[in-house]
């Protein structure tokens, strides 16, 4: 079946109640079935329960080992078309991301999506799985994962609490996303001896306007921008009317491409007119602020200087993505870029009653 969804008819899933229960899958990665890492599963699964009263279950292959995982993307797919089908599972999370999951493509049945649309959430390499929910017609979030979010060492970040809550958990808007005061600068092996060390925290310094003076208004669209190289050309990316009106999010990986790979992609988006559509374009901070300044410099040199998109505004340093602590957003959303207040607001509810 050929399913077209327009952005702005996306469907929003139902919210999550104390009590539910949601379902693991591992899309990617499968560091959730590494004995050196499944401790990280079992504290996000036992803070799942004392925060929320949520209740996480596996499917059949979440936790079997990373060879496996790696080897049988037919298998991850499985999972996650049981998981939209089974009407006890109220929502999916990802354990986390990785670099292969286009990989389940030829598997995933979208009807099944479309028929069963429930929450869906993860970040990175999930940044497929979300473009198969819009292909779908379903909003999805972009936001924590089981193992490094929900896993967070000593106890979950408050900031990413309350985000993950009002996206999941509040059918009341959104509204202003504000930046964190602080972000984590300290990379800590995931090794069981860590678990009880609190990362470092350093000031954040907030938003940064690269360019634009006005108030433009559209809907979310985006992911990981090394990701979104992987579905460019598949049945996955959506045709150049679904970009009109939208606000492109990206933010980069723990790869840390160095800037010329951002000039390259930008500069792809704007050979296939999508820069030309869209309304504005928010950049989530880069992994350990590498490259922090020389990706501002990148950005502005094809938007602003290639493609002579002067006007166009571009909000830098947001917290999401590869970074923490991090907020959650709703694919499809309406959102709102001040220029001259430098804020981002999401004017929309991300889930039904």
């Amino acid at each position: 079946m050929q399913i077209k969804s327009t952005m702005n008819k996306l469907i929003k899933p139902k919210k999550l109640n104390p009590g539910d229960t949601v379902a693991a899958v591992s899309l990617s990665w499968g560091g959730a079935g590494d004995p050196n890492i499944t401790w990280r599963y079992d504290l996000a699964k036992k803070r799942l329960k004392e925060l929320f009263d949520i209740n996480l279950v596996e499917m059949p292959h979440t936790l079997k080992s990373p060879e496996f995982v790696y080897n049988h993307p037919k298998e991850r797919a499985m999972d996650l078309m049981a998981a939209f089908k089974d009407p006890n599972v109220k929502a999916i999370f990802s354990t986390i991301g990785g670099d292969d999951s286009i990989r389940m493509l030829p598997y995933i049945d979208f009807d099944v999506i479309k028929n069963n649309p429930k929450i869906f959430i993860g970040y990175s390499d999930t940044t497929v799985t979300h473009f198969m929910c819009l292909k779908a017609g379903i909003s999805s979030f972009y936001g924590p994962s089981l193992l490094a979010e929900f896993a967070e060492n000593v106890t979950m970040h408050d900031y990413t609490l309350k985000h993950l809550e009002k996206s999941l958990f509040d059918t009341s808007i959104i509204g202003e996303i504000k930046p964190s005061s602080y972000w984590i600068d300290q990379h800590l092996r995931w090794d069981a001896s860590n678990k009880d060390i609190k990362r470092h925290q350093a000031p954040n310094e907030g938003y940064e306007l690269l360019q634009g003076k006005d108030i433009v208004r559209g809907r979310l669209i985006g992911g990981c921008i090394e990701v979104l190289e992987m579905i460019k050309g598949t049945t996955l990316w959506p045709s150049l009317n679904e970009w009109n009106d939208t606000i492109l999010f990206l933010e980069t990986s723990e790869e840390k491409p160095t800037p010329d790979y951002i000039e390259y992609w930008l500069r792809n988006y704007g050979a296939i007119g999508i820069l030309d559509r869209i309304k504005g374009i928010v950049i989530g901070k880069p992994f350990e602020m590498k490259y922090y300044d020389e990706y501002k410099q990148s950005i502005l040199k094809i938007v602003r200087d290639e493609y002579k998109l002067k006007d166009l505004p571009i909000l830098y340093n947001l917290n999401f993505g590869h970074t923490a602590p991090m907020i959650t957003i709703p694919y499809g959303a309406k959102a709102t870029i001040d220029c001259e207040k430098k804020t981002l607001i999401i004017d929309d509810t991300s889930v039904a009653d």
